[in-house]
């Protein structure tokens, strides 16, 4: 079978662009994958892992 037809993913893309950020929410420096536009508060690892709802 050829596993490159069909529905499964590729991960070929190569290394993401990072974009420096102040985090929102405890003023730390962080890097983010997308290019922020200033209308929604931004937040480092720590700060969103502590804003993700739980999961059970």
């Amino acid at each position: 079978m050829d596993r490159d037809r069909g529905g499964g993913r590729r991960f070929d893309r190569g290394p993401r662009e990072m974009f420096d950020v102040v985090c929102s929410d405890c003023g730390k420096q962080a890097q983010v994958p997308f290019k922020p536009d200033g209308t929604r508060p931004v937040y480092c690892q720590d700060c969103f892992a502590k804003r993700r709802p739980r999961r059970f």
